[in-house]
């Protein structure tokens, strides 16, 4: 009988589980399955917080509904009467110390129409018209390892690109735009550049996709995120998951490998997945070999506040979800979302709940990282009082520190995911890399790659009984 062990129990090493226990019985393969848990609870970055009438996400807060992965694993789950879906209502930029509506009919800040852009109150009647350039430019020589910032201000001009769009981008990929390259990011930019002939005319023709369930783009469930992770524990029914072990070490004894933990233990393994972030894999591999590969790997810090207040909701602006801010603005956070508002379900009395958003990649952050708990809540009602107005004391605060956890795509780590893998396969037959610090930031990619991770580990067993 051969061994899978997932070091990780976070949504991807899950999905691989239930991936993997779907395979076993789909071709009835004698196979033994243990997912090892370094927390008390399965997760990952997956958690939600229950109280006084609120419920809080540690971290992700929903899933894009669009990935492809993303549906047929809630089916797959049985979760479709449990699935909440965003309200919808207008986002903004918060510029020069005032919140500015971002445009209807963008996606990621980026127009998909001449009157979008022109409805901007962001950019200056010159940086409109120079971003309309794009529909006359062509391409002549970048590639999607090219920086996102060189390509979209050399179509739509710098002034767009700074003040609209890269407060979009720099919040969903957690890095600056001039360090991200499309084929990590947006990789469709340059095929709607080289068909179209231009980025907006591409989003235009391809708009609904972005937009396929009207402004209902992300997905929760009434009892918070945590109820897909639930689901999961309930269904493996065929791994044996242990939880609150730390894995140390991956050695190679014959054909096989050995696992040790903090606990002592060790575990026979056939084949490894180490769904884990990066500094944890190179850690427990412990190979010369692969760590400059390893190193070329980088990790920001977020830290997350919830503020909830006995007032009601409705004094925040009507239409409005949340903010991004800009780099031009007064606060200190980089967005916040009007949680309450966005997410009926997380606000039992719609009272009001907010969450702030503190990067490691805004400047700010060196003056507060090392803030106390009471200090750093200071620093939020702060914020929330300039931005939006609002003065009182919060019924409740839940601080999250996800301190060097954030993966941070750079020019260079499409490149450093392949030179890892063929490295790893000639060093660690059989041991698999999986997770977001390689392979996507979102649920969804997480699923998929788990996925993909079990469909791996299905052929190369395949393989070895030939």
């Amino acid at each position: 009988m051969n061994t899978v062990v997932v070091v990780g129990g976070g949504i991807t090493g899950l999905s691989t589980m239930f991936y993997l226990e779907r395979l076993k019985k789909d071709y009835n393969i004698d196979l033994k399955l243990i997912l090892v848990e370094k927390e008390a609870y399965l997760g990952g970055k997956i958690h939600s917080v229950k109280e006084n009438d609120f419920i809080m996400e540690t971290g992700a807060d929903s899933i894009v509904a669009r990935n492809e992965n993303v549906m047929p694993f809630v089916k797959e789950l049985n979760l479709e009467d449990d699935m909440v879906y965003n309200e919808t209502g207008i986002s903004y930029i918060y510029s020069e110390n005032t919140l500015h509506p971002i445009p209807a009919d963008t996606v990621f800040g980026i127009p998909t129409s001449v009157e979008s852009l022109f409805n901007s109150t962001l950019v200056s009647t010159k940086g409109k018209i120079i971003a309309l350039k794009d529909f006359i430019t062509k391409n002549k020589g970048f590639t999607k390892d090219t920086s996102l910032a060189l390509f979209l201000e050399s179509f739509l001009g710098k002034e767009l690109v700074e003040k609209q769009i890269s407060p979009v981008l720099s919040g969903v990929y957690s890095g600056k735009l001039n360090e991200l390259t499309m084929a990590s990011t947006l990789p469709y930019l340059l095929d709607y550049k080289n068909k179209y002939g231009s980025i907006i005319k591409g989003f235009e023709v391809n708009k609904k996709q972005f937009q396929a369930t009207g402004n209902k783009k992300f997905i929760s469930f009434k009892g918070g995120l945590s109820t897909i992770v639930n689901r999961l524990e309930e269904v493996l029914t065929e791994t044996e998951i242990r939880k609150g072990v730390t894995t140390t070490n991956v050695s190679r004894v014959g054909n096989g490998y050995e696992i040790s933990f903090s606990n002592q233990e060790k575990l026979k393994a056939d084949y490894i997945v180490l769904a884990a972030p990066h500094d944890i894999a190179q850690a427990v591999l412990n190979s010369a070999e692969l760590n400059s590969d390893f190193n070329k790997f980088k990790n920001s810090s977020l830290i997350s506040i919830y503020l909830g207040f006995e007032i009601p909701d409705n004094q925040l602006p009507a239409d409005g979800t949340g903010f991004i801010v800009s780099e031009n603005g007064n606060l200190y956070c980089d967005a916040c979302t009007w949680t309450s508002r966005k997410w009926k379900h997380t606000s039992k009395k719609q009272n009001l709940l907010v969450r702030m958003f503190y990067k490691s990649s805004n400047p700010a952050y060196e003056k507060i990282k090392n803030n106390s708990k009471e200090e750093f809540i200071q620093v939020a009602l702060s914020d929330i009082k300039k931005s939006l107005g609002i003065q009182g004391e919060p019924q409740i605060v839940e601080v999250t520190n996800w301190k060097d956890l954030m993966p941070n795509y750079h020019l260079e780590h499409n490149q450093a995911v392949q030179s890892l893998n063929e490295k790893l396969s000639a060093a660690f037959p059989n041991v698999y890399l999986a997770g977001a610090s390689y392979y996507g930031v979102g649920i969804g990619a997480c699923i998929g790659n788990g996925k993909n991770t079990a469909d791996k580990i299905m052929k190369a067993l395949h393989n070895c009984s030939e």
